[in-house]
């Protein structure tokens, strides 16, 4: 691996009075899956605030770092799993575009309203 992020794979000490084993990756991709996974719970409030079905802003950002942290995680970590990387990669390219295209119709700024 070209990059210099073995210390990654080490176990985080400070974790081990939990009896598990965690390493920064397995950090960086728990982190990336629940945030994720939580988008939909954004999903869900913005939505029940405005008394339709709306996808906030804050969902597709949540969608893009979510993907690319558990990518990261399938693409360098030890595991380095290709179903990982496969199931991670699609969403976050369109995630990214989806996030462009909300940028270019609203906005950078849009009003909060505008849903």
């Amino acid at each position: 691996m070209g990059l210099a992020l073995h210390w990654l794979d080490q176990p985080l000490t400070w974790l081990y009075w939990t009896g598990l084993h965690v390493t920064g990756w397995k950090l960086i991709g728990y982190t990336g899956a629940l945030m994720f996974g939580g988008r939909w719970l954004v999903q869900f409030i913005a939505s029940k605030r405005a008394g339709k079905p709306v996808i906030p802003r804050l969902f597709w950002y949540m969608s893009v770092v979510g993907s690319l942290m558990t990518l990261s995680y399938f693409l360098f970590s030890a595991k380095q799993d290709s179903v990982g990387v496969l199931q991670n990669l699609f969403p976050a390219f369109t995630a990214l575009y989806s996030l462009q295209l909300d940028i270019k119709h609203r906005g950078w700024k849009r009003d909060r309203a505008s849903h």
